[in-house]
């Protein structure tokens, strides 16, 4: 981090002031100048416990009357002007003062300069000689007997809360739930030094809208059985493979009655039928390594029209997983008839995908893959659609690290989505997306049930903030 720095100013703080930032209860200071980010502050209290906030230097100390303790670090990460009175109501609510001194701060400045701090406490308060006060209520900057750098390990309050804070003050937000507000903020300070109060900390910063929802995910338990379809498909345990070709329909979210009602078990018609989200029906063939597939096609047109009816049979999706080859015959019957035959190995990737990453196989835009040629042999249209799939993902994964980098590098709590989407595009991508679909990109990744972002919600899309949480490996 970098070392304090000599600095002029003219903010000086109240003695509550002090208090409630070395607290969390806030992030804000008025300041009599317009404050420069990356600039940092002592925080202190003289021992009559009027505490003042100054500028480490490393200057000879001036004769002094008095000490004072040095009890946090305190970096400004912007300044927020203020000149238009209509927002002072708001602001008195999100802050330590009330509206009648922001009206006479305005008034004798022409403009509040309002200081976004982050404050670090320090392990331990330091004793230091301090000048009297001049008019300005600051005093003679002074030395520090050790140079006292910032540590970013031991902040007041966490990135998210930190970045929470700031987005209320920058938009002028009033807190839903003021006192769980307030909450919060107790018990996050709480949770510092009694790690049971974490949990319910976790618990408001969620409620609240700020916290991170998800915790890392493990790898889905399900991928053990499903990494052995195409195994047991060319095993000739037949009864083996439909069952996992059910499991692995489901996986997928079709939905039936076990993807195969009894009646229909009973009289051994279809080895999958479901009819959510759309009618399907398939026939399941392991490998037989004496005879090429023949019936298979024919069998499954036959049976659709007996049990479904013209209307719903030529509606239905028709598949066919099969581990062997087909007869020219077969493939003639199932190209004719729009029947999507496919190996165990393409089904088992596309369960897999579902598998990593949630939600990520839209059935539906499965259906219009199933219904657009070639038909007969359908590995290729399938796979087409799981590598645009993977592409989606990448897209996403690039977006989130890019999220990552640019906060890191410059060094932020939020970002806008118009400044990530000039740095997406100034990186050259293979795929160009527009301004609108990036957001409603970061808003998916942001969404509760991803948790790869957060988001703090601004008064129209363009001023929404996003900060990073996980990653997506792709």
């Amino acid at each position: 981090m970098n070392q304090p720095v000599l600095v002029s100013t003219a903010l000086g703080l109240s003695t509550p002031d002090v208090k409630a930032l070395i607290q969390g209860a806030t992030i804000a200071a008025v300041a009599e100048i317009f404050l420069e980010a990356g600039r940092e502050f002592a925080l202190y209290f003289r021992n009559d416990f009027s505490p003042q906030l100054r500028s480490p230097s490393r200057e000879e100390p001036t004769e002094v009357s008095e000490t004072v303790k040095m009890a946090a670090i305190a970096r400004c990460e912007g300044c927020q002007t203020i000149t238009q009175r209509n927002f002072l109501p708001t602001l008195s609510r999100l802050t330590l003062w009330s509206l009648e001194d922001l009206e006479e701060i305005l008034q004798d400045q022409g403009a509040i300069f309002l200081a976004h701090l982050r404050v670090y406490r320090l392990p331990e308060a330091i004793a230091l000689p301090c000048p009297p006060p001049t008019q300005d209520r600051l005093g003679i900057p002074i030395a520090l007997p050790v140079p006292i750098a910032v540590t970013d390990s031991v902040p007041v309050l966490s990135d998210r809360s930190f970045a929470y804070r700031r987005s209320q003050l920058e938009q002028f937000l009033i807190p839903l739930h003021p006192e769980l507000d307030a909450l919060q903020g107790a018990i996050a300070n709480l949770a510092r030094s009694q790690p049971t109060a974490q949990n319910l900390d976790d618990d408001l910063q969620q409620f609240l809208g700020f916290g991170n929802p998800v915790p890392v995910i493990s790898e889905d338990p399900d991928l053990t059985w499903i990494r052995t379809i195409a195994t047991v498909a060319h095993s000739q345990d037949a009864q083996g493979f439909a069952k996992l070709v059910r499991q692995g329909l489901l996986k997928l979210g079709f939905s039936g009655p076990e993807l195969l009602p009894e009646s229909l078990i009973a009289e051994e018609e279809f080895d999958f039928y479901c009819e959510t989200p759309y009618l399907m029906v398939g026939q399941c063939s392991a490998k037989n390594p004496k005879t090429a597939i023949a019936d298979n096609p024919a069998q499954l047109l036959t049976r659709a029209g007996n049990h479904l009816g013209t209307e719903r049979s030529e509606r239905a999706i028709k598949w066919i997983v099969a581990a062997g080859e087909l007869t020219v015959d077969a493939l003639k019957v199932a190209i004719e008839n729009q029947m999507n035959v496919i190996h165990p190995e393409t089904l088992q990737s596309l369960v897999q995908l579902q598998a990593k990453y949630k939600g990520s196989v839209d059935l539906l835009k499965l259906k219009q893959c199933l219904r657009q040629d070639p038909y007969g042999w359908a590995d290729d249209k399938v796979n087409s659609y799981i590598d645009k799939v993977k592409e989606s993902i990448e897209l996403r994964s690039r977006i989130i690290k890019l999220v990552k980098r640019h906060l890191e590098n410059a060094r932020l709590e939020l970002a806008g989505v118009e400044a990530l989407h000039a740095l997406y595009v100034s990186s050259h991508p293979h795929h160009f997306i527009p301004l609108k679909e990036m957001h409603e990109i970061l808003i998916e990744l942001s969404s509760p049930l991803t948790g790869y972002l957060g988001r703090i919600k601004g008064s129209e899309w363009q001023s929404d903030r996003f900060y990073y949480l996980r990653d997506l490996s792709p």
